[in-house]
């Protein structure tokens, strides 16, 4: 993408984040176990736009900092603002090297000598300030590194997946389907198990009893239904559930939950 320039030496490339460099309390190596004035501020800038607008607060996610953070170091090596340099990971695998669990990811990069002059351009750069306001995103992590008076900002938005067990994962997903009140959870112990193994499958269904419907479906929350899942939990023709919960069988930097819902008459 084409960086935009201003006075002074103002780069700015188009991903997801508001980089803005502050010439204060910099370093030229970054921990990203703790934060620089200059990244606590971007942090603060983007928080307070997304209030302003009545949006949900990012919290600073150590590992995405951790991410942003050797993106950085990349940036200030090279002297220049990129999203990928040669031999590096691109955006999704950073991310997912560093540990974070995300069902999006997004990043800004920007190089100048001042942290406030950059967020106010992305403010008024129509990406950036999507990125910004992604009503989506739950958290940021963020770089800065100066080097010979310039400073090399990096900041990744991601919507973070949980990690909790397969249990604990049923168990979420179970009480939104007894909390429609048409449906009881089976309490057969090998209905149970085989909704387990009837998710990991592709199709068809494990065990003796045969359900009337099978959703399978992948979400990265815990706290929603699909909507045919729903109309079906509703319709009156089913009485009882069983809700599986498997791994991705297919490997990738994004993280999802996988279920299985058997409904029986």
């Amino acid at each position: 993408m084409t960086p935009f320039c201003t006075s002074g030496t103002v780069l700015l490339a188009l991903t997801t984040a508001v980089c803005i460099p502050f010439a204060v309390a910099q370093r030229t190596n970054v921990s990203a176990d703790s934060a620089t004035i200059a990244e606590q501020y971007l942090l603060s800038a983007a928080n307070q736009e997304r209030l302003a607008r009545g949006l949900q607060q990012l919290h600073r996610d150590p590992e995405l900092a951790r991410a942003a953070a050797a993106h950085a170091r990349e940036m200030a090596a090279h002297g220049s603002i990129s999203h990928q340099f040669p031999g590096e990971p691109e955006l999704t695998n950073r991310g997912a090297n560093a540990g974070v669990a995300f069902s999006e990811i997004s990043e800004n990069v920007a190089e100048a000598p001042n942290a406030v002059q950059i967020h106010d351009l992305w403010m008024h750069s129509e990406h950036h300030r999507e990125n910004l306001l992604d009503p989506s995103i739950d958290s940021a992590g963020v770089s800065v590194i100066a080097r010979n008076g310039e400073l090399y900002a990096v900041e990744d938005f991601a919507k973070t997946v949980r990690s909790v067990s397969l249990r604990e994962q049923e168990s979420a997903i179970a009480s939104l389907v007894t909390s429609l009140g048409a449906v009881s959870l089976t309490r057969d112990p090998e209905t149970a198990s085989a909704a387990r193994e009837t998710c990991a499958k592709s199709t068809g269904y494990v065990g003796t009893r045969k359900p009337w419907f099978i959703m399978r479906f992948t979400s990265d929350s815990l706290n929603q239904l699909p909507d045919q899942l729903t109309t079906r939990l509703t319709s009156g023709r089913y009485h009882e559930a069983a809700v599986g919960a498997c791994a991705s069988t297919e490997p990738g930097p994004f993280t999802s939950y996988n279920f299985a819902v058997l409904l029986y008459p």
